[in-house]
């Protein structure tokens, strides 16, 4: 219950500075800059925080239809682009809408800088962090209680941000408070100075983001989080590995006050706000909050009234979208190869997937294989996600209040058993042994031994534990299994069967715009 008092509290919040100022670097809506603002009433900084929290869920400040940015209001929302960049990119989901850019996305081919969907991320990004910037610049001169702490929040905010730049893009210019209104334009700044500011502000913030907060808002576990996948993921962006030091930080959110969901579905459920697993959450709400960019894409965009009951998971609309497949659910029970063998894995994260069964001839009605992604019935769409409640009874609405996990518990136990068989100093095999097996116990998966526990097994399981939140391409680039033509899966590289991807795929192309922008910025390789 507190945790969804705190919720709802936070994104009134976000209504109050809505109707103060509209965006951070612009023009406010009423005759106060920010600074006066904050000078005539120094609370309102808690609504101009839960702003830029909001700019990880939310479209803009006037509902679903409004946008921050010169996007669309409705494909441009900041998890909609990492659902899409991460998820559709990758072996475990595709979109049959047949979108221009989003299809080029679904089949890992022709892809070019002028994509919007590879624009829409790199323009959220590059809207939270002068946001950030502002902020941290006028609260130089303002006085506000538990100002440290606030400080810390938006910057751990902005790394989070340079944290998507860095893994999808590579580089970009590096602004800060410091720099903040520069007219010229900034340098461009590569992957390895970019990673060597977030680690720093990471580092600097750590102590200083307290162990408890408002739900929804940052705490020092997340900081801790962040970090460990920052240098989980440094071989990648650096050339350099970091696993002792990725151990250190997964060790420090591990002894946590965290525990493992009792339940897998409830992760994913309307109520979810009460998880003692959830370590940093992207909030929804179907009243308050609605976007077209939050959860409301993933538990829309995976239904479809011609072949589910909407009203199972909590919706009313089914979007008839995305569909998994056989690369993520014949991951299960040893590898299944048909609906027979996937409805008898006992491992309960193999159900979450739709099926269904044709009344009058009882033949299932979505294939196994997906011969044309853009069939509907062609692989099974994901039931992960729902907006129904796992402790009691819930309606249905339009817009999703499931929040967005981003960072859990199970990920860190999978992230420390990775660095445990990377050899890391600070993580061990015995340990590791027992927080898979908790994860899989869960589930009712059967248990592993030591000697199952390599590399093989760990990214097949990171799969059946955390596809569609936001992790499937950087794993699959961290195991070199994104490029290439070693691993293959439905529709990489456009063909059915699957085919090999160019090296440069392991980056996005800059935008053009963003070249047009700004002349310091240049291409990556192979765009």
């Amino acid at each position: 219950m507190k945790n969804k008092v705190n919720k709802i509290l936070m994104l009134l919040s976000l209504i109050f500075v809505f109707g103060c100022i509209d965006e951070l670097n612009t023009e406010p809506k009423v005759e106060l800059s920010l600074e006066d603002l904050l000078a005539q009433d120094p609370n309102a900084v808690e609504g101009i925080l839960s702003r830029l929290y909001a700019s990880y869920a939310l479209s803009g400040p006037n509902g679903p239809g409004s946008s921050d940015i010169s996007d669309d209001a409705g494909e441009s929302p900041f998890l909609r682009g990492i659902v899409n960049l991460q998820d559709f990119t990758s072996d475990a989901m595709k979109n049959r809408w047949g979108d221009n850019g989003l299809d080029q996305l679904t089949t890992t081919s022709n892809w070019t800088s002028e994509n919007k969907f590879f624009r829409y991320l790199y323009n959220r990004i590059y809207y939270t962090i002068p946001q950030c910037n502002n902020l941290l610049s006028v609260l130089t001169g303002v006085d506000v209680e538990n100002e440290e702490q606030i400080k810390s929040e938006v910057r751990f905010l902005r790394a989070l941000a340079y944290y998507y730049l860095i893994d999808n893009f590579g580089k970009g210019v590096l602004a800060t408070d410091e720099n903040f209104g520069t007219p010229a334009a900034l340098p461009e700044s590569n992957r390895t100075e970019l990673f060597n500011f977030v680690e720093t502000e990471l580092l600097e913030i750590e102590a200083l983001l307290p162990n408890t907060n408002d739900y929804g808002r940052a705490t020092n576990a997340a900081a801790q989080m962040l970090l460990s996948k920052l240098y989980l993921n440094a071989e990648v962006y650096t050339g350099t590995p970091r696993y002792d030091q990725s151990a250190i930080y997964v060790n420090k959110v591990i002894s946590g006050d965290f525990s493992l969901a009792n339940d897998f579905v409830s992760l994913f459920s309307s109520d979810n706000d009460v998880s003692t697993e959830i370590i940093f959450p992207l909030i929804a709400d179907a009243t308050i909050s609605q976007s077209f960019g939050n959860t409301t894409y993933i538990v829309n965009g995976s239904l479809s009234a011609e072949t589910m009951p909407l009203s199972n998971f909590g919706a009313n609309q089914g979007w008839t979208g995305h569909r998994a497949t056989s690369s993520w659910y014949g991951l299960f029970c040893g590898g299944v190869n048909d609906s027979d063998g996937l409805r008898n894995c006992n491992d309960e994260r193999s159900q979450l997937f739709w099926i269904g069964t044709d009344p009058e001839t009882m033949e299932d009605i979505h294939s196994f294989v997906m011969t044309d992604y853009r069939t509907w019935t062609d692989g099974y769409p994901s039931i992960k996600f729902r907006n129904s409640s796992f402790n009691g009874t819930s309606g249905t609405t339009d817009f999703s209040s499931t929040d967005f996990p981003l960072f859990r518990l199970a990920d860190a136990y999978l992230m420390y058993a990775e660095l445990a068989v990377r050899g890391a100093a600070n993580a061990n095999m015995n340990d590791a042994l027992i927080y898979v097996n908790a994860i899989r116990d869960r589930s009712n998966a059967d248990l592993i031994t030591v000697g199952e526990l390599n590399e093989n097994f760990l990214i097949d399981e990171r799969g059946r534990e955390l596809n569609l939140e936001g992790h499937r391409r950087s794993d699959l680039i961290r195991f070199e299994m994104f490029t290439g033509g070693s691993y293959l899966w439905p529709w990489k590289g456009g063909s059915a069967n699957g085919t090999s991807i160019p090296s440069t795929y392991k980056l996005f192309p800059i935008p053009l715009s963003a070249i047009q922008a700004n002349p310091n910025l240049t291409q990556n390789p192979g765009y």
